[in-house]
């Protein structure tokens, strides 16, 4: 079963949903991780938009990517551009993407709506794929 690692800034919206879709999508196909640049928080607007479908991502946590080791993985996701930012260990995995999503903090239901759509339908193209 492959595993993949969704990285963000904070950890807190784009990566979280990412799980959560990974989670609800793949299971039995694929094993699911996300960490942050930084570690911050579940943002409180992602865990409404993502229980909107169906989706609970409440017990999730938000954790700083050291807290990993990349061979640990075989897909590497970056969701925010920041794969420029990423130790190349993390960036030299079997399989990485840069996503390059709208950062939704601070923004409108609208926006997370359109970001968690976004992540939904790149989620299920990623387990379509490879898994």
């Amino acid at each position: 079963m492959k595993k993949v690692m969704f990285v963000c800034k904070r950890n807190s919206c784009r990566s979280q949903m990412a799980e959560g879709w990974t989670k609800e999508l793949g299971k039995g196909k694929i094993e699911v991780t996300s960490s942050g640049l930084e570690a911050s928080r579940v943002h409180p607007q992602a865990i409404e938009i993502m229980s909107e479908v169906g989706v609970n991502i409440n017990e999730q946590t938000s954790d700083p990517l050291s807290n990993f080791k990349a061979e640990d993985y075989d897909i590497v996701i970056s969701l925010c551009g920041c794969g420029v930012n990423l130790p190349q260990e993390w960036v030299l995995r079997e399989i990485f993407e840069d996503w390059q999503l709208e950062d939704p903090d601070g923004k409108s239901l609208e926006i997370f709506r359109k970001v968690r759509d976004e992540i939904k339908e790149k989620v299920t193209n990623l387990i379509n794929n490879y898994c």
